[in-house]
């Protein structure tokens, strides 16, 4: 490679949208190149806290997953366990508000809290795996595609980044999914977690437990995607469209106002393309012996895609706005940027690279 085109390189890795990867922790250099470049949030003058992708960063992106996963999951209770009835038996529960009266009537106050234990649980723990691991798969396919290719490509390297995390983060969810499921749903069937999970294991194995992940991941993984993807770019958008400023001259509560405004957009996205699956994991989680084939059969096609539909936008816009929130607060708080928000240079690309279609 001649000179001309390292310098291209290194003046693309001004631009903020990208970052010298001076630790290396994930590739080594190549071509004479003694630094990478990959998609990520911009970088903020240095704060002696936490350095960017050190172990303490992807340790303090993942204590924020943890929060913003399973703080909102757990106030979204009451919306769940209406949910969940709504769509095991559409019979007794026909509405929202019938579902609200009927839980009360019978159940009272604590009915609408029933299974928060698992809730709180799995969700902290499958929010400290997906935001953590979103944050390494990001960079990591990111130094992989390398500079010119990660700005071209970089919303493909944002829905591999979310689906590879979200792989992990149903594995630790799983579990936890199917007693909060059967909690909500079985009168009579277990308090909570302390006596749902090992009622599980004794009646069906430690299998009993998994039996829902492929119709989570069918659920969750699609969702991660668009909810990544689509608050990556809406938050770019907004930057780049509604404030007449740069983001870095924003000021904090602006910007974490923008970060909860792009993710309740993401959030009705994400509930439009994860529903089927969602009835799907409610449906096999609360009848022993079910098949895929079975919960089709007995939903019936538009049942799959409409049953609960309109309260779980309301919950999931609600609570993907409200994480994203969330995780970003923390991450401002330990002094790390919010994320998204930055447009690689066009006419950078454009005019030293030599691309006809940079984007």
């Amino acid at each position: 490679m001649d000179s001309s085109k390292k310098n291209t390189m290194y003046n693309i890795t001004s631009n903020p949208f990208f970052s010298s990867n001076n630790n290396k922790p994930f590739s080594t250099p190549k071509d004479g190149y003694s630094s990478y470049v990959f998609a990520r949030s911009p970088l903020e003058p240095p704060n002696g806290k936490i350095e960017m992708y050190s172990k303490e960063f992807y340790a303090a992106c993942g204590v924020g997953g943890a929060l913003c996963c399973g703080l909102t999951h757990t106030a979204m209770t009451p919306l769940d366990v209406v949910k969940c009835n709504m769509q095991i038996d559409p019979m007794k529960y026909k509405s929202t508000m019938s579902g609200f009266n009927i839980l009360h009537k019978e159940q009272g106050l604590r009915g609408f809290f029933k299974g928060w234990s698992p809730t709180l649980l799995g969700y902290s723990m499958q929010g400290a795996c997906k935001m953590g691991f979103y944050e390494f798969f990001k960079k990591y396919y990111s130094d992989m595609a390398g500079p010119e290719y990660a700005a071209k490509y970089k919303t493909l390297i944002y829905l591999a980044g979310s689906a590879s995390a979200e792989v992990i983060a149903d594995v630790a969810l799983c579990p936890m999914e199917a007693v909060k499921v059967r909690v909500q749903t079985q009168p009579g069937f277990a308090r909570g977690l302390q006596d749902g999970l090992p009622k599980i294991v004794r009646a069906e194995g430690v299998m009993g437990l998994y039996k829902g992940l492929v119709p989570l991941w069918g659920r969750q993984i699609p969702y991660t995607m668009m909810k990544f993807a689509s608050f990556e770019n809406i938050v770019e958008l907004i930057y780049k469209k509604a404030i007449p400023v740069p983001k870095e001259e924003c000021s904090k509560p602006l910007q974490l106002g923008i970060s909860f405004a792009g993710g309740y957009i993401a959030g009705i996205f994400c509930a439009l393309i994860s529903h089927p699956a969602d009835n799907l994991v409610s449906f096999l989680n609360n009848s022993k012996g079910a098949t895929v084939g079975d919960a089709v059969k007995n939903l019936g096609l538009w049942g799959l895609f409409t049953r609960g539909l309109p309260i779980r936008i309301v919950m999931i816009g609600t609570l993907t706005g409200a994480q994203w929130g969330i995780y970003d607060a923390f991450k401002v708080s330990v002094g790390l940027p919010t994320t998204g928000g930055v447009t690689p240079d066009v006419a950078i690309k454009t005019k030293e690279l030599g691309q006809e279609n940079p984007m």
